[in-house]
């Protein structure tokens, strides 16, 4: 049973028209590629097209500024991609003049670039023979050979990659990766696959064994952590806030947030002292400190869950004659929109403002 056959002769009927697929400019798949880190393509098609759209070339994303660079990005989040996604653009630019490596192992070597996106890139834009490996192509390498090992442990790992080599059809690879990857997205789903019209039914170890709900086995994740944000909205009357650029190594690092507060509990309102505590600030008048919202805001993320509460700090006093220090700078609520935010504070700025 040729393998690469039936699946490509599956993919000229069943293949989306997506934009990165109608060309071999390696920019413009290396963008596709990162935004689709962890993303399907639905939610990513949009971002792609407004990226494509400000910076058509690798230059113009190479001299964009970091926080147009954050905010076209907000709300895709593992915003350190899109940090790596600025600096690797400046490198390619600046320092191989626009041109990407044309090989899987040179590729490797740019920051954010990892051996799936290596081997996206080699083969779509260079032709280069390496099969791709993610979560799609495991699911349909694992069902159709009935492979148990946990697809993220170390000897997982290995294993698919070179199953996933000895299927590819190496005189085809950027349609045969294509063709995996949606085969996976469309047909050999995580949840209610369509067996039934599998044109791999009869040769499928999963399907032939009743184990297509048991493939691919994956170790359990870590334990989620509960950290409670209790964000500080200040406002006087000039309508002007403080804003916070977050620094440090966390997956928000770029982004702006109102002064927080951090804790492994619930904590109870804070008094004017804590909030001159956390500003560094004593002269300074406070008129009123009140919660926002009684029931914390759940925002889950792959490693931790959010429970934001947002205090509302009303000044009696203009935050403009403020020292500020640990990178608390005062805005005015209308500049707001403009900044790169998580997601978490732009829903809070939409309900909250009108800053139309």
């Amino acid at each position: 049973m040729d393998f690469s056959k039936r699946l490509l002769d599956w993919y000229e009927t069943e293949k989306r028209d997506l934009p990165w697929r109608h060309t071999k400019d390696p920019y413009v798949i290396w963008l596709s590629e990162i935004i689709l880190q962890q993303t399907q393509v639905k939610q990513g098609l949009p971002y792609f097209q407004k990226f494509i759209k400000r910076f058509p070339t690798v230059h113009n994303l190479a001299k964009a500024e970091e926080d147009e660079v954050m905010k076209l990005w907000q709300g895709l989040g593992y915003y350190s991609r899109a940090r790596n996604l600025h600096f690797t653009a400046k490198y390619v630019s600046e320092t191989l003049k626009g041109k990407f490596p044309d090989n899987f192992k040179e590729l490797k070597t740019l920051k954010g670039i990892g051996d799936y996106t290596a081997a996206a890139i080699a083969s779509f834009a260079f032709d280069e023979p390496v099969a791709v490996v993610d979560g799609n192509v495991q699911r349909v390498v694992s069902r159709f050979l009935g492979i148990h090992t946990p697809i993220n442990s170390p000897e997982g790992v290995k294993e698919f990659k070179t199953k996933a080599q000895q299927l590819m059809d190496v005189s085809q690879p950027a349609a045969y990766n294509q063709a995996v990857m949606e085969f996976g997205a469309l047909h050999c789903r995580p949840k209610s696959p369509k067996c039934m019209f599998c044109v791999f039914q009869q040769d499928c170890a999963a399907y032939q064994l009743g184990k297509v709900e048991e493939l691919p086995v994956k170790l359990k994740k870590t334990v989620v952590k509960k950290r409670y944000f209790n964000y500080l909205i200040f406002k006087d009357q000039d309508n002007l806030t403080l804003v916070q650029k977050r620094s440090g190594a966390g997956i928000w690092k770029g982004l702006y947030q109102f002064p927080l507060l951090e804790s492994e509990e619930p904590l109870e309102t804070p008094s004017s002292e804590d909030i001159k505590t956390l500003l560094d600030t004593g002269d300074f008048h406070i008129d009123r400190i009140e919660k926002l919202n009684d029931t914390p805001v759940v925002h889950l993320l792959s490693h931790r869950k959010i429970m934001a509460t947002f205090i509302q700090v009303s000044a009696g006093d203009s935050l403009s004659r403020l020292k500020l220090t640990k990178g608390i700078e005062t805005y005015n609520l209308k500049e707001l929109q403009k900044l790169p935010v998580p997601v978490l504070i732009q829903n809070f700025i939409e309900s909250e403002f009108s800053l139309a």
